[in-house]
Parts: C-alpha cells; structure tokens; sequence
C-alpha cells in the first residue's frame, strides 16, 4: 500500500473533512458517445493515475495522508438527461458541493450531460489532487481514449514526498535554518493577526462567457505588436476594471498561478499534481494607460518567474504545516490584499476533430472556493476562441458588480492596442 501526506498547499485545498473545495471542468461534444466506451476510458485513465486510486485518511486531524488503494472502485458516472445549452454550468455549480469522503470511492467523478446528438463532460475533482494542467490532461486522455478504445495509457508511480524533487546540491541544514526563521516569523505574523468570526454567507456564483475567433485574433496579434503578452493585458485589464468600479476599494493587485512543471521537469505534463506556485502583480497608481501597465505587468512577472525557486518553495512548504489551520481560518475570514487570482491556462493541447465525434468547444474550468476573497477568473484558449470564467460569493462581491468588472475589462481588452 502507497501513502503519503498531502503536501502543505493540498493541505490547503483541502480544507477539512467538511468542506468541499471541488474544480470542474466541462467540454461540449457533437456526436454519439458508447457508454460501455466512457467506462472503458475512466477505467485506463484511473490505472494511469495514482491519486485517483487514492483516499484521504485522517490519521490525525493535522495531517491527512493519501492512500493508495489498488482495489478503489471504479470512478462514478453520472448520466444526466440534457435539456438546454446552459445545463453544463447549473450541474457545475452542483458539484462544487460534492463531498469526496468516502473510503471506497475515488477522488473524481464524471457527470455525462447526454443529449441526442450533443453531449457535455464534466470532469469533477478535489482541488487538492488537481491543478489546471492535470484536469486537462483528464480530458484530454479521455476524448483520447473515446475515440481509440482499444488503446492504453502508460501507469507511473506516486511519489512519497517532496524530498523526491530535492537536487543533491540543495544544502538542507542551510535550508532547515532558513525555514526555522521563517516559521517563527509566520508565527508571529499570525499572533498579529485578529481572529475575525467574519465569514462568507452569500450565494457562490460563477459567470461565463466567450470572445469569438475575430477578437480574439485582433488581441492576441495585437499583443504581439506591442511586445506584450495576452496575461499581461488580462491582468492589466481585469485590475484596471477594478480600479474603476470599485475606486479606492480596489487594491490594485491580482494573484497568478504558474505551472510548477516549467520548473521541476521531474513532474510530467500528463502527471497528476495540486501545487502551482503564484505570482503576486501589481499596478501602479496614478497610470490608467493601459499598454504602459501592461508593459510593466510583463516585466514584474518575467522577472519574478525568473527568481522563483520551485523547489525550495516546495521544500519550505512542508516546514509550515503547524500553521496550516491558521492559514485556512485567515483565508476564511480575511478579504486579503488583492482584487482577484486570475489563473490564464492559455491554448489548450486538445484536438477537436475526432473520428467518432467533434469536439464543439470546452468551458474554462470552474471552482468555489470557501474564501472570503473567492475572486477567480480562470480563461482558457480553445479552437481560436478566448475562454472565461469568473467565480466569486454574493456577499464579498455581488454579481451586479462582477458583471460590470467584466464588462469594463472586456472594454480595455477590445481597445485597439
């Protein structure tokens, strides 16, 4: 039997044994889909990968382990009778609630929207298993395997801690010291902090919508020709929004998650895994021009990826589970110091044309998180059109405000660059 402690950001995202904290992540079909097929590809896909082989056991309360059981069942499908076009995002907003407690069952489940010649695939997954590249991986090998029936996918082994990603040059009692310091400035930090009983009692929501293949080809070209990147201007656009809706409430500030694995090759693309460092970016004050922040969000986040140390961070994560529970009741209760996480998981490697069926289009993924600040855009590109979601609760953010942000970042986005 294979086990391990979850990691201190899975720790995280776990939150606790009764608080979901689910992603989703849907994709629209055309054409006839074989049950005995879909079951066929869960099947592979759940062999490949261990964590959906896993169950959370809580040995103590402070620190949950995952364990592998060889004998999991099988991942659930839920077939769901399809009535319109928006069905795939009222069943998202259900599965965010879904509890993953059981200790036969595994930490995914598949919702099939079946129509009769159109189908949606929801994808549902813990947060504390998943990043972004891993539930596109899900669904890629999923259509993969769809299609090709008769082919298999290649298993790899859970690693068993994050020493595993430590080179032999990384100087561990140097470290150790580091992480003492660190630790003790983390405590004190919290004993500053008030405990506030302030919590989110509002309604989640999520908010989705596309830009054709023409808009988005005007700003992705002209991006280019400004020598910025489309992340850049998305977190430009989406804070400056901000700025003008809200005024000086807004704090000027998006946080950015990148993939671990541009650092730590050892963590393949189609691996499972739940870490993804972030990115903290600032606008200046006092500038609403909008290509001269830009230019200088992509400088600010160039030199910052550059300067991040993945592996220590990982390392030094794992000397800060003491505070774990206090991190989560801070993430519960306070509003944090930035306008939202926007997470931009780019061109998605996933082909639409399949022998069997097309894929019409994908949905960026969507979660709700149990924060005060539940802010999150995700967008994903897909068959040349720009992709977005945006998540947050009724109480920290009303919806009538978020759709104005929206609609004002469209705005600047659109601007001729």
């Amino acid at each position: 039997m294979i086990e391990r402690k979850l990691m201190m950001v899975e720790r995280i995202m776990y939150v606790d044994t009764e608080t979901p904290l689910n992603c989703v992540f849907a994709a629209k079909i055309n054409g006839e889909i074989a049950e005995g097929h879909l079951r066929s590809a869960l099947a592979k896909i759940q062999r490949k990968h261990p964590l959906l082989r896993s169950v959370i056991q809580m040995a103590d309360a402070q620190q949950p382990h995952f364990v592998v059981q060889e004998d999991m069942e099988s991942i659930p499908l839920v077939i769901v009778s399809r009535q319109t076009d928006m069905d795939w995002l009222a069943e998202s907003e259900r599965e965010w609630y879904r509890p993953f407690k059981a200790d036969s069952k595994p930490l995914a489940q598949l919702v099939w929207i079946k129509g009769d010649s159109n189908s949606e695939l929801l994808w549902v997954l813990p947060h504390c298993v998943c990043d972004g590249t891993s539930i596109v991986t899900l669904m890629r090998e999923l259509l993969y395997l769809l299609d090709n029936p008769d082919k298999e996918l290649e298993p790899y082994q859970l690693f068993e801690s994050v020493n595993d990603f430590l080179p032999q040059s990384f100087e561990l009692r140097k470290k150790s010291r580091k992480a003492k310091f660190y630790l003790l400035l983390a405590r004190f930090f919290f004993f500053l902090q008030r405990k506030s009983r302030k919590r989110n009692q509002g309604k989640n929501y999520a908010m989705h919508w596309k830009l054709d293949a023409e808009t988005t080809a005007a700003i992705t070209q002209g991006c280019k020709a400004q020598g910025i990147t489309v992340h850049a201007l998305l977190c430009t656009a989406f804070m400056q929004a901000f700025r003008e809706v809200q005024g000086k409430a807004a704090k000027n500030k998006v946080i950015s998650p990148v993939d671990i694995r541009h650092f730590i090759p050892e963590i393949k693309q189609d691996h499972m895994f739940a870490f993804a460092p972030t990115v903290e970016l600032s606008l200046k004050k006092g500038n609403d021009n909008i290509m001269y922040n830009a230019k200088d969000i992509k400088r600010a986040l160039t030199q910052k990826i550059e300067k991040m140390e993945a592996r220590e961070l990982l390392w030094m994560g794992e000397q800060m589970h003491p505070l774990v529970e206090r991190m989560i009741s801070i993430l519960k209760s306070s509003p944090g110091g930035h306008d939202l996480t926007l997470s931009n998981m780019g061109k998605l490697q996933i082909p639409n044309e399949y022998n069997n069926f097309t894929l019409e289009t994908i949905y960026s993924p969507t979660v709700a998180f149990p924060w005060l600040n539940s802010n999150t855009l995700v967008t994903t590109t897909f068959n040349q059109q720009m992709d977005f979601t945006f998540m947050s609760n009724e109480d920290f953010l009303p919806k009538e405000e978020a759709i104005k942000i929206k609609d004002t970042a469209i705005a600047f986005m659109t601007l001729p660059l």
